[in-house]
């Protein structure tokens, strides 16, 4: 590369298996900055870590700057909040919708994203699907994508060859049901970073998108026996077919420590055949693919005891019981999040109107008030400078049903080419005791957001009753 300063490149999910292993391999060449939610000390190929919650569009703003390549591996299949209201797809789409907003206002050059390879039939899993939504939302801006669709990573730290690992280590005799013998084509870490590498700042890769994995295809009976073999266990294998993959979730939940919220979408996954089809970066690259059996020894010979990243879940103990809370909904025809956020407005006292009234106290200041009382339950401050057609921001700055701390915000945010509407609840903090909140007023907010839903599906305005300085809010 040319002297002088170096690049930076940007990892998200730097704390993963993936990330942390592919730092080292950048560090020659790149200034590598790893994010984090938690503030990490430099080392390990890291130039710099920067704290940064990617729920947060300002967080990610502040850790891309500067940045030319941003690397993404992030993947929410385990809660970061005391409540999560919502799947880990739209979770993901959230993230994903930040970080390449943040990335088009930093001015990046080319985002490499991780995907998942997806099967040939075309019948995705929620954890496929999840995938593929964000493939789509990092693409639907303006800066170039690369992505790389890998199946099963294998790496000693990685938390799906480690519930393969345990299986096999913890038990002589293995029950295999039906879904064991589908092919799959893995993949060595070391062939997933030396491919990450290769395409950064690679311009025929940019907005392109490669399936890659090992030279050969095996079937995850097949990668068990391997396991076995490389850990020096004796194994008999006998299939069943009496194991559905809800039951599958559960024993391997159990034999393994894994959390069932990792494994089920994982085990979901596995009844679909994912070998990969256009295959060719590593010859267009000059990589030599690992085959299966000898990705499998190197990563068991990478184990060091620890427990993997995601089976320990990514909430901080010690700090307040937050709240965050992700509702999909459909937006009719033409409508635009700016739109949606001023029908709610107009809708929800309309449809509570003998409990709840919106009194306007300036034209960016709400108050949600239970009418009987006249009590302001929650204020709300529309934030027009981080708002847009197509996001609508909100700060919860008051009321009744507030808690102390948290950096409460609501959102409406339009994503997946435009017909996918967004209601995000951000690290809210009750005021109520936290039993009585999640049987009251969780379950209250999350039905209202359906029946918002059901509204919109229906395609009508509601005629405004509210005063007229209203119609200078979202509109």
């Amino acid at each position: 590369m040319a002297t002088g300063p170096k690049p930076r490149v940007v990892i998200a999910g730097a704390s993963g298996f993936v990330g942390q292993a592919l730092a080292p391999a950048l560090a020659e060449d790149f200034q590598v900055i790893g994010l984090s939610r938690s503030k990490r000390e430099a080392g390990g190929g890291f130039a710099e870590y920067r704290s940064c919650d990617l729920f947060s569009l300002k967080e990610a703003e502040a850790a891309l700057e500067g940045a030319e390549y941003a690397v993404y591996l992030v993947h929410n299949m385990m809660p970061t909040t005391r409540l999560t209201q919502g799947s880990f797809a739209d979770l993901d789409v959230v993230c994903a919708d930040n970080f390449a907003r943040a990335a088009a206002a930093a001015g990046v050059k080319q985002i490499v994203f991780l995907g998942g390879l997806l099967p040939k039939d075309g019948q995705l899993s929620e954890h496929l699907q999840s995938r593929r939504e964000v493939e789509e939302t990092l693409a639907a801006h303006v800066v170039p994508v690369t992505t790389l669709r890998a199946g099963l990573i294998l790496g000693g730290s990685g938390s799906s060859f480690q519930v393969m690992a345990r299986l096999v280590q913890r038990l002589p005799v293995m029950v295999c049901p039906r879904w064991t013998d589908t092919r799959t084509q893995p993949i060595a870490l070391r062939d997933v970073v030396a491919l990450i590498r290769g395409v950064i700042g690679r311009e025929p890769s940019y907005d392109q998108a490669y399936d890659i994995g090992a030279p050969d295809v095996v079937t995850y009976k097949e990668m068990m026996a391997l396991t076995a073999a490389a850990l020096g266990k004796r194994r008999t294998f006998i299939p069943t077919k009496v194991l559905s993959p809800g039951l599958s979730r559960l024993w391997v939940s159990l034999v393994t420590g894994a959390p069932k919220a990792l494994v089920g979408p994982l085990v979901q996954s596995l009844r679909h055949e994912m070998v990969s089809e256009r295959n060719t970066l590593a010859e267009e690259l000059g990589v030599e693919r690992t085959p299966t059996a000898e990705a499998i020894r190197l990563a068991v010979a990478g184990q060091d005891g620890s427990v993997p990243h995601a089976f320990r879940g990514a909430r901080r103990d010690g700090g307040p019981s937050l709240v965050r809370s992700v509702q999909r909904m459909t937006l009719p025809a033409g409508w635009t999040a700016k739109r949606a956020a001023r029908e709610y407005l107009l809708w929800l006292p309309r449809f509570l109107s003998l409990l709840l009234r919106v009194d306007l106290d300036s034209v960016e200041r709400f108050s949600f008030v239970l009418a009987p009382l006249n009590l302001p339950l929650l204020v709300l401050r529309w934030a027009p400078e981080r708002s847009s057609r197509n996001r609508q921001l909100f700060y919860v700055t008051g009321g009744l049903l507030r808690g102390p701390q948290g950096k409460p915000r609501f959102e409406l945010r339009q994503v997946l080419g435009g017909r996918t509407l967004l209601t995000v609840v951000h690290d809210y903090e009750p005021k109520l005791p936290w039993l009585i909140y999640v049987l009251t007023q969780a379950v209250f907010h999350k039905w209202l957001m359906h029946r918002f839903a059901a509204h919109l599906a229906l395609g009508r305005s509601t005629p405004a009753r509210i005063p007229s300085s209203a119609r200078a809010t979202p509109s």
